[in-house]
This record gives C-alpha cells, sequence and structure tokens, in this order.
C-alpha cells in the first residue's frame, strides 16, 4: 500500500446533503476517538511490511472541527507510526470560516501539504438553503490565511444542481472561485442520498430542484469555463493546473490498493476490500480490546476486479489503457467487455484514443450509464 485514507468523523454542524459517516463534535469522544485511532494505525502497520506512503489523505466529517491541542495529537502520530517521509502529498480537507491561522500553521508544521475546502458555493443565500454555516467572506479569508502560513497547493470543493440553485447562479460561483486563481477545482452535481435531511424534504415535495437539462447546461459551463481558463479535466469533477492533480484521489481512480484508518472508513488491501465499524462507541471498544475494527470483509474476485478497472478508470479523462488492462489481468480488454465498449461508441459515449478507451465528452454527460455497462453481472 502506497496511500492511506484517514477518518474524523465529526462536525460542528450537519450539512443537509452528506452522508458520511459523522457526529456532531458536542459531547463526542474526541481525544478517545485520535487514541484509538492512532492504536489502530500502530496495529495494521505492524501486521506487515509496510511500504512507504505517497499520500496521505485526512477526511470527514470535518477534521478541521478539532481543536488545535486535537489537531496536533492527531498529526503528530500520523507523522510518527505512518511511514511517511514528507516527500509524497498530504492532504487535509477544512471548513473554511473554522479553520483559524492557528490550526493552518499546525497543519503546515506538521508536513501537511495540500488543502481541500469544502466551499461548495459563493452564493450566501445557497449556502444557508444547504446548510453550510460558512459565507463567501470566509471563503476568501481563510484561502489569503493559508497562503500566507505557506499554502500553494488548494482546491475547492463546489457543488452544482442544488435546490433552487439557477445555471446563472453556477456561473457566478465559477467567477469568483477562478478570480482566486487556485491550483485545483472540484465540483459535484448533488445526489440525494438516503438518511440526509434533503432525502427527507424530497420525499414530502419540499425540495425543489433544478431540470436535469439545467443541471446538464451547469456541466457544461463547467468543463467549459476550466478549460478557458487553463484547469485541464482530468477526472470527470476534477480540474486542475499541470501537476497539481489529486494523487491521492488517482489512487482509487486508477483501482489501486490503499489503507483506510477511522470510523467508517474503507480500504483496500491485498485484494480485500474492508470497512470499520461507523458507531464510535463500537470501533473504541474493538481497538481498546486489541482487535481491530473491521465490520466487512470483501474478497475481490477476477471479475469485481475488472469491472472496477473499468468504472473507476473511466472517470479519468484519459480512460483505461487497454495494454495497462492486459498486464494485469492477463486478458485483452476486448475479450472481456466487446459487447458493452460496442454499444457505448454506438452511442457516442466511449472512444477509443491513443491506446485507451475513455468517455467523449458526451460520455461524462451520462457516465453512470456507460459505467453500469461494465458491469458483468
Amino acid at each position: 500500500m502506497k496511500a492511506a485514507y484517514i477518518h474524523i468523523p465529526f462536525c460542528e454542524h450537519i450539512c443537509y446533503y452528506c452522508d458520511f459517516n459523522k457526529f456532531l463534535l458536542k459531547g463526542q469522544p474526541v481525544d478517545e476517538y485520535i487514541e484509538m485511532l492512532l492504536k489502530e494505525m500502530k496495529m495494521k502497520t505492524a501486521a506487515g511490511a509496510c511500504e512507504k506512503l505517497n499520500t496521505i489523505f485526512v477526511g470527514g466529517g470535518t477534521p478541521t472541527a478539532l481543536n488545535e491541542y486535537q489537531l496536533e495529537n492527531l498529526l503528530a502520530g500520523i507523522r510518527e507510526i505512518l511511514p511517511y517521509d514528507g516527500k509524497g502529498e498530504f492532504t487535509f480537507e477544512a471548513n473554511p470560516g473554522e479553520t483559524s491561522e492557528g490550526k493552518l500553521r499546525i497543519l503546515y508544521e506538521y508536513g501537511v501539504n495540500r488543502l481541500s475546502f469544502g466551499v461548495q458555493s459563493f452564493n450566501d443565500r445557497l449556502l444557508k438553503k444547504i446548510g453550510r454555516t460558512h459565507r463567501a467572506e470566509d471563503v476568501h479569508r481563510t484561502i489569503e490565511n493559508a497562503v500566507k502560513v505557506g499554502f500553494s497547493n488548494i482546491s475547492l470543493d463546489l457543488m452544482f444542481g442544488l435546490p433552487g440553485q439557477t445555471v446563472e447562479d453556477f456561473r457566478d460561483t465559477l467567477d469568483e472561485a477562478l478570480s482566486m486563481q487556485l491550483q485545483h477545482y472540484s465540483s459535484y452535481s448533488l445526489i440525494i442520498e438516503p438518511k440526509t435531511i434533503f432525502y427527507h424534504l424530497k420525499r414530502k415535495g419540499k425540495l425543489h430542484l433544478p431540470s436535469e437539462d439545467a443541471e446538464a447546461d451547469m456541466y457544461g459551463l463547467l468543463m467549459d469555463e476550466m478549460e478557458k481558463h487553463g484547469y485541464r479535466q482530468y477526472e470527470i469533477s476534477n480540474f486542475t493546473l499541470p501537476g497539481y492533480e489529486s494523487r491521492h484521489n488517482l489512487v482509487y481512480w486508477n483501482n489501486e490498493e490503499y489503507y483506510g484508518f477511522g470510523a467508517g472508513a474503507h480500504g483496500y488491501e491485498n485484494g480485500v476490500r474492508m470497512s470499520n465499524y461507523g458507531a464510535l462507541k463500537k470501533y473504541i471498544e474493538l481497538l481498546r480490546g486489541g482487535m481491530l475494527p473491521v465490520i466487512e470483509k470483501h474478497p475481490e474476485t477476477k471479475r469485481e476486479k475488472m469491472e472496477e478497472e473499468m468504472f473507476l478508470g473511466l472517470r479519468k479523462n484519459e480512460g483505461v489503457s487497454i495494454r495497462h488492462f492486459r498486464e494485469k489481468f492477463q486478458v485483452d480488454l476486448s475479450e472481456i467487455f466487446a459487447d458493452a465498449v460496442k454499444e457505448m461508441e454506438e452511442k457516442g459515449l466511449l472512444e477509443q484514443v491513443d491506446g485507451h478507451i475513455r468517455l467523449t465528452r458526451k460520455g461524462r454527460f451520462l457516465g453512470n450509464e456507460v459505467f453500469e455497462a461494465f458491469l458483468l453481472g
């Protein structure tokens, strides 16, 4: 494994669209959680020869909801336990408005070299509507502080297809985001997930979303504006200046293995997909007793690995390498997926370029339809 994901499941507030494993911070056993999280890292890395890590990604929840003392504890432990020499990519998710200059300095001092800010929109009306507590001015202030501290690799997450959002609203958000001239942008369409506040509102008929056509117009606008401003689209939802791709996320899209640490975290180790208990009490209890907090293990079949190679790899703009597929699985891609490739090419959703099978521009709008075609059943 050359990558590690670390989950911090605490939030100051719950966003209306979020279905990640998370808990309101107040009254939670945060210090004990960090202690057990570091214990999990020790147990896993001691269990086998651990390669040097190239990427670490701390996500949530809201990792920056931790106080400065807790952040120091967490980061000191990560640097002591994990085989990371500081030369790779070390990403920390952060919330605008609650990431103080003091917290930013701690992150920087412990070797975090990439920040990913959950901005979602620069429209204060929409931010309130989706349950975010920061406002547009908080984003500018936090980014200014991050640059002042020394960060030079910053990504913003944006969303489109939000309740009450128009194409012009999204254009305004893009204009403001791009005016900041940052290194990387991600932008995702809103998906209504079960067990979220939006899911319950939608079931009651109280959630008014943009039409499919309006959402498609927003995605088209996103691709056009990013290209116009010199950002290369390298994945369905991700845009970068040269050399600032998210190396950690490429581990997922390249179908490579990684550690998953923390409550509810997922990992992929030695051909086995695994997930941890999401409940804090159970997670802490198991580790206190010297046991790993794994709730589920799924050894992947060759067929499953090939399917994942396709539907993860096709998310990337370069697509799936025909040669790499053959070297990895000892079988030709065309032999396994001939029907799916033919059908998607005839629909104008896939093309073959430079030894790769990749989505066309039209295919990027209909990615899920393409990915489903590669499930062998």
